[in-house]
């Protein structure tokens, strides 16, 4: 059975105002000696560019870039992945940068998203973007176009919770095989019971399509996983309501489900609901912005007053961005670099 508790990003937020919450703990869920790590990193390896304007002023456009989100653009994976506010950050600012391509109703394939993604994370790993293809596909055609909601809303899930939906694989892969996770039993849990013997599993096996498993069973060893879990995971009360609504699941199925709820969304808070999906009156506001700009110089080229607009965004972004990185955006972008640096506003 699913008890409900608190995410822990939620836990995270709550910790700061509680002052009987011990420092090195508090430091640890908050990953803030992650990110002062990071910060002095980079100013190490930048120094010449950061400290013409001074190391405390960096600092605070460093935090500043960190709680506004800007701080993922242009960095490798290991970092956007490397926090749940990382990943958070991350699947925003692609929703932002690349939300015309879902009001223009246009689909794309997994080698076009890949491509997307890669130009604000050069080193973006082809796997990823395959296994959220499969959610979408439920496993099937791996080269047909998604729709950009479609699509995202299954990144989101793969990309916050990786290690989690590994561990519920491996246990649906278990029980379509007839066996007994590991999982099941957990020492610290006093509730989760045994799951009935290998033998009376591979009985109800001959007796039932192998199109999926028991949802009542994988909703018991999923429970069990959460309990022992260490990482973020989906709400329970999320997983449960998924479960009670069929009579046999497969992993991709589920994983579809849970990419379409609205307690994931509201759970990760990243992207809008689907119904203001395509909704962002920032972005549209610096894109009108960058657009009068070009329309006040009717004898000017008008990439060249597109180019200038964007400069100006890009001086008010995060203070960590890597040269190297920024002239390749600026090289291999074009259109969408647009998006790109408006979303830093």
């Amino acid at each position: 059975m699913f008890m409900s508790t608190s995410s822990p990003e939620r836990m995270t937020r709550m910790n700061r105002f509680n002052s009987t919450v011990p420092d090195d703990e508090y430091l640890a869920d908050s990953d803030v000696l992650f990110y002062l790590s990071d910060a002095v990193t980079q100013l190490l390896e930048h120094k010449e560019e950061y400290t013409q304007f001074g190391v405390i002023r960096y600092f605070a456009e460093y935090f500043s870039s960190v709680k506004n989100s800007n701080h993922v653009l242009f960095r490798e994976y290991n970092y956007i992945r490397a926090t749940p506010h990382n990943r958070a950050s991350f699947i925003r600012v692609f929703w932002r940068c690349y939300r015309q391509i879902g009001k223009s109703g246009d689909s794309l394939s997994v080698l076009e998203y890949r491509s997307l993604l890669q130009l604000l994370c050069p080193d973006f790993p082809l796997a990823t973007v395959q296994s959220a293809a499969r959610i979408v596909l439920m496993d099937d055609a791996a080269d047909c176009l998604m729709s950009f909601s479609d699509f995202l809303y299954a990144l989101q899930l793969q990309f916050y919770y990786p290690e989690f939906l590994d561990s519920v694989l491996v246990i649906y892969q278990d029980l379509l095989a007839g066996k007994s996770p590991n999982t099941v039993i957990v020492p610290t849990s006093t509730s989760v019971e045994q799951l009935p013997s290998v033998a009376a599993e591979e009985n109800d096996k001959e007796k039932q399509p192998q199109d999926g498993v028991e949802p009542s069973t994988l909703a018991q060893c999923v429970d069990a996983l959460c309990d022992r879990f260490k990482r973020s995971h989906p709400p329970r009360s999320c997983m449960r309501e998924v479960l009670e609504q069929t009579n046999r699941v497969s992993y991709y199925s589920f994983l579809l489900s849970l990419a379409k709820h609205e307690s994931i969304n509201q759970a990760i808070g990243a992207l809008p609901s689907a119904a203001e999906f395509l909704m962002d009156p920032e972005m549209d506001q610096e894109l009108d912005k960058l657009i009068a700009q070009i329309s006040v110089s009717p004898g000017s080229n008008s990439s060249g007053s597109a180019v200038v607009g964007l400069k100006e965004v890009q001086r008010r972004a995060s203070p960590r961005r890597n040269i190297h990185h920024r002239r390749k955006m600026e090289v291999e972008s074009d259109g969408s670099t647009e998006e790109t640096d408006s979303s830093e506003n």
